[in-house]
């Protein structure tokens, strides 16, 4: 199952990659049509979509590279029962919050795909497809921290080093 999970984390991570070549396709394309004085029409939105896309897919992946921003002032006081309870309190409120994040995301996408809804933009697209990479992005990112918070029950995560902590507080 880890490499199972893993392997979701890391694919999400390459997709987001590659979302952000296109991204980098997408305002590369503008500048030079810009410096051509021609229009391609939609390339601010596709930029917009690529952009969220990239963000929502490399969720996951960040949170388990532990690279998300901890405030950890309080944590770092506690020592043995009462830090491991706060870890476990912090992640069932973070897996809650995701999944409620990821019900939503996918409702959304959904309920675009049902109402055909397009953009408003004239590249008319229709929005449940860039808001599949969203739900995508936010379901992953939810089990990752439900995953995180099994870990941590279990016994099994593994704690970030005090001094290598303050390098990813700047």
């Amino acid at each position: 199952m880890r490499k199972l999970l893993d392997a979701l984390y890391d694919g999400a991570a390459g997709l987001a990659a590659l979302f952000m070549i296109g991204l980098l396709a997408m305002v590369l394309l503008s500048i030079v049509s810009r410096l051509l004085h021609f229009h391609v029409p939609g390339t601010d939105a596709y930029a917009g979509y690529l952009m969220a896309a990239t963000g929502f897919l490399a969720l996951a992946h960040t949170l388990k590279k532990g690279e998300h921003i901890r405030v950890t002032l309080l944590l770092s006081a506690l020592k043995g029962r009462p830090r491991r309870a706060l870890e476990i309190w912090a992640l069932a409120a973070a897996s809650l919050l995701a999944l409620l994040s990821a019900f939503y995301a996918c409702r959304l996408s959904w309920q675009s795909y049902t109402f055909n809804d397009i953009s408003t933009g004239n590249d008319a697209t229709p929005l449940w497809i860039p808001q599949l990479a969203m739900a995508a992005g936010s379901v992953i990112l939810a089990v990752a921290f439900v995953d995180e918070l099994v870990l941590e029950l279990r016994g099994q995560r593994a704690q970030p080093d005090a001094g290598d902590e303050a390098l990813h507080n700047e």
